[in-house]
């Protein structure tokens, strides 16, 4: 048979709550960084408001990617000259359609220079410049 004191007839057991929380800031750091960028984009679900466009040959996205490689336009690779040429069959389509362009960390900064000037050039004016 056991006995107890006085004194441990009111001490209620305590959980120290420091390490748990510790935890929980760590992981919520750690998913904050590993999240991507890209990833988030992708999932973006916007409402757009109907325009007078509706024509079935009307454009609404266009990605264009810099690499070291050079351009790549809706996952195709192409020179200068091509992207040139694709952006302003495009343009004719619809000048509203929103471009994206993704850079890599190495691509090169002249690449994206050259792109906002084919934009430009064709008054592809939404743009998305974001880097991979």
């Amino acid at each position: 048979m056991t006995r107890y004191s006085k004194s441990d007839k009111g001490s209620a057991p305590c959980l120290d709550m420091t390490p748990m929380i510790d935890v929980v800031f760590q992981l919520l750091i750690f998913f904050l960084v590993a999240i991507r960028q890209d990833d988030i984009l992708s999932k973006l679900t916007a409402a757009r408001p109907a325009s007078p466009e509706t024509n079935a040959t009307r454009v609404d996205l266009i990605e264009v990617t810099l690499s070291p490689q050079g351009f790549a336009f809706n996952g195709r690779a192409m020179s200068n000259a091509e992207l040139d040429r694709r952006m302003e069959q495009y343009s004719l389509l619809s000048k509203s359609a929103s471009v994206t362009i993704k850079c890599t960390a190495d691509s090169a900064h002249a690449l994206l220079i050259q792109a906002l000037d084919i934009c430009s050039k064709h008054g592809m004016t939404n743009l998305s410049i974001f880097s991979l």
